[in-house]
């Protein structure tokens, strides 16, 4: 048994739930986002709540897709009421990040600035040396942010580089140069 799998989602009010063939539809006040469905998943829709389940609980491979579309199920109906949000922390002489409409360029310490696009679906926001990228799709939201990070990764002995808010970077002394004394 899933332990995940097994839990009830709650569907908040505002939030509409449309399961058809192998699609789940979730509407919300944010927006609307599809779910493709494996035909091992079912779901019972009962007093505004949905319980995933599988046709065959002791194979392997239907209780691990369990826990996982339970988990993907929450995340959508979460996506559509709340929406999700990653901050990214940049540092370093002379970094700079302008913003205008959905083109970031970013300005890294290289010969030349980087232009990145952002996708359909995902702002961004630029305030002193904090980018804020949020959407309603967790997935874009979290891929949108690693690519940013991965243009200038942090480095461990000056911390120069882009980070996400909450990460630690573990720092890491420099040369040491050793005297002679004669």
């Amino acid at each position: 048994m899933s332990r995940i799998g097994k839990q009830i989602i709650k569907i908040p009010e505002g939030v509409e739930i449309k399961v058809s063939e192998n699609t789940l539809t979730a509407k919300g006040k944010k927006g609307e986002l599809n779910l493709d469905l494996h035909p091992v998943i079912k779901l019972a829709i009962k007093n505004s709540q949905i319980k995933v389940s599988v046709d065959n609980p002791q194979q392997k491979a239907s209780r691990s897709l369990w826990g996982t579309y339970r988990a993907l199920i929450a995340n959508l109906i979460e996506g559509v009421t709340e929406g999700f949000s990653k901050k990214l922390e940049f540092s370093g002489v002379g970094y700079r990040v302008n913003l205008s409409g959905q083109k970031m360029v970013l300005e890294l310490g290289f010969s030349h600035p980087i232009e990145y696009t952002l996708p359909e679906g995902i702002e961004g926001k630029v305030e002193k040396n904090t980018i804020t990228i949020s959407g309603i799709d967790k997935v874009k939201v979290g891929q949108v942010a690693a690519e940013i990070r991965s243009f200038r990764k942090p480095e461990p002995y000056k911390g120069k580089g882009i980070k996400y808010e909450d990460e630690i970077i573990r720092r890491k002394a420099g040369k040491v140069v050793k005297t002679s004394e004669g």
